[in-house]
């Protein structure tokens, strides 16, 4: 019996979804055999929220759905969120591996920058101009990576609340905007 015609981009989509938990969990020195390189593996597995629209949120107690006004304050709090440090399967794949990504090949780092530029963008509707929404995303990115090295939990809070205060800060967004999803935003 052969196989459905769309067997090989459906088995494709579960490698990219299971190599993006494996290198976030493990690094980029995870296997793999359906791609060229693991440059080429981890150019497919930076597909995230910023980059694909249909691309599902996994964060418990994060909620960016129907967003009013600009997202920018919500994409920082539901960035530097409890859930999306505690979260490191399905985290952002900009996270794990920054310092891979600048060894790796052209790929992953081609793909970085497009998620990078996705992020920046989507800050940028309503909010603030161009270099400092790449500061914000530097910010958010940054905040998680140093949170997530750090090896006692309130410490990684204390990075991540810091983190989240100066982008806010920083976008012009201050208390009034919603908090939008209670489990995940910081603590008073």
């Amino acid at each position: 019996m052969p196989y459905p015609s769309d067997h090989r981009s459906r088995v494709r989509a579960k490698i990219v979804d299971a190599a993006r938990r494996v290198f976030n969990r493990r690094g980029f020195e995870a296997g793999y055999r359906y791609f060229a390189s693991k440059s080429d593996l981890y150019a497919e597995v930076m597909d995230c929220f910023f980059t694909n629209p249909n691309w599902e949120n996994r964060w418990d107690g994060v909620d960016l759905g129907d967003v009013t006004g600009p997202p920018g304050p919500l994409i920082v709090r539901a960035y530097l969120s409890r859930a999306h440090l505690r979260e490191v399967e399905h985290a952002c794949p900009m996270i794990a591996l920054p310092g891979d990504v600048a060894r790796g090949g052209e790929p992953a780092r081609q793909a970085y920058a497009v998620a990078l530029t996705a992020m920046a963008n989507r800050l940028q509707v309503g909010g603030p101009d161009r270099p400092t929404a790449l500061a914000i995303a530097a910010l958010c990115i940054g905040g998680m990576v140093v949170a997530r090295a750090a090896d006692h939990v309130a410490i990684a809070n204390e990075v991540r609340e810091a983190a989240l205060a100066a982008a806010l800060k920083l976008g012009g967004w201050d208390a009034a905007y919603p908090r939008a999803f209670t489990g995940a935003a910081p603590s008073a």
